[in-house]
């Protein structure tokens, strides 16, 4: 079938993240020339900028990148987490216990999650769309009217288009889904995560720790070897907003010397390899994740805590889904913009969505406390769960996303 000419073959992905590339590249192997499918984005042509974001890629997220040909390309600048480390201390305390470990594996030789940089999986991302046929547009879109049987999307340099579905990938403010009057219940954590690379002399091994701080969790996350020193981790800082400005006007040394105060002194000397950057955080859930030719993707249907590390695999866990729901409709000759079609798409992921982030804004309320009895009760359940080897393997697979009956990406199957 050839694409067709008004519109009714054309999916409009608005917002050039790793979600919005993922899903693109994904349509695109898929339906092949039957569907033009184009990513719009005003930086996607750009020159990228400095970037010290790194994320945990679970085994159902990494299973999907495989089967999408992205892994292979980039497996050398990646991590394996071996193991997960939980303390909870006080930055005063001269010994941190460990209350809680996990063995980083879902099964013999599959790591439940692999640390990657955010602009290493981006390039391979749109390096893999290009190969496919995808079209990159430098341009944003500045919104979409619903007619007969298509969108007409309306791109931020004036040009017009009709498309069977917009799907809006720009990010917990987007503007599409204001348009769309789709609501948004969520509230500011009066933290920020504080984020940068850290070179250090020994290696980590793989190992993750996560310190609970009464301001927040400062977690430990290894990459792949590099740097002055041999060695690097990424690391996420929560700290109370208005603790940042004062912090990030430190100069290099000064705040190099409060980032070793919460690292520790386990891996040796360390040093800043990356710029060190701030971001708010928040909960933030759409009302609703489609509405006729419009889908939420990521962000801009759901925004958590950055405490699990599950985001970006919340994310990406969107994109398998929606991709299998466009995918078998268009197949069964279905029009895949259609609410009687994208509705299998929130109902696939409503409740994981909501379910993580009620887990996430829990930990962080109960750990981002100094209470006496709160720390109590937190580090005995910590350690009920370290012996409880069952219970520990649930939250493994939960974590890899593979619990329950994922969709066929996750499942690494072709679709």
């Amino acid at each position: 079938m050839a694409v067709a000419p008004d519109g009714s073959s054309r999916i409009v992905i608005a917002g050039g993240g790793i979600a919005g590339l993922s899903l693109a590249l994904a349509l695109k192997q898929a339906l092949g020339a039957t569907f033009s499918i184009v990513l719009a984005d005003p930086t996607v042509n750009a020159v990228p900028k400095a970037d010290n974001r790194a994320y945990a890629v679970a085994a159902g997220a990494r299973s999907m990148l495989e089967t999408l040909g992205v892994w292979d390309a980039i497996s050398g600048k990646t991590q394996a987490m071996t193991e997960m480390v939980i303390s909870d201390s006080r930055t005063t305390d001269a010994v941190r216990p460990v209350f809680l470990t996990f063995d980083g594996e879902v099964e013999p030789g599959q790591p439940f999650a692999h640390m990657i940089e955010n602009a290493v999986l981006v390039a391979e991302l749109k390096a893999a769309c290009l190969r496919v046929g995808v079209e990159l547009r430098p341009v944003g879109v500045r919104r979409f009217l619903v007619e007969d049987e298509t969108a007409e999307i309306v791109f931020a340099d004036g040009t017009r288009e009709q498309a069977a579905l917009l799907v809006a990938a720009d990010g917990a403010r987007s503007k599409l889904r204001e348009q769309a009057g789709i609501g948004w219940v969520g509230w500011d954590y009066g933290q920020s995560g504080i984020v940068a690379t850290i070179g250090h002399e020994r290696p980590h091994h793989g190992r993750a720790v996560e310190h609970f701080l009464p301001s927040g969790p400062f977690a430990i996350l290894p990459l792949a070897d590099g740097g002055k020193l041999g060695h690097r981790s990424s690391i996420v800082w929560t700290e109370r907003t208005d603790n940042v400005a004062p912090l990030l006007s430190l100069d290099r040394e000064d705040i190099l010397a409060e980032i070793e105060t919460r690292f520790g002194l386990e891996l040796g000397e360390i040093a800043l390899e990356s710029p060190v950057s701030a971001h708010p955080l928040g909960f933030g859930v759409a009302r609703r994740f489609v509405d006729d030719r419009l889908a939420l993707l990521g962000d801009a249907a759901h925004l958590i805590h950055p405490i699990a590390g599950q985001g970006l695999n919340l994310g990406l866990k969107d994109v398998a889904a929606l991709a299998e729901t466009i995918v078998d409709a268009a197949r069964l000759g279905l029009d895949p913009g259609t609410l009687d079609v994208l509705e299998s798409y929130e109902k696939a992921r409503r409740f994981d969505t909501v379910a993580m982030g009620a887990v996430t804004d829990g930990l962080n309320r109960l750990f981002s406390n100094d209470a006496t009895p709160l720390r109590l009760a937190r580090d005995l359940g910590l350690g009920l769960v370290d012996r409880l080897p069952g219970l520990k393997r649930f939250f493994i697979r939960e974590a890899a996303g593979l619990a329950g009956a994922p969709p066929r990406l996750l499942r690494g199957e072709v679709l």
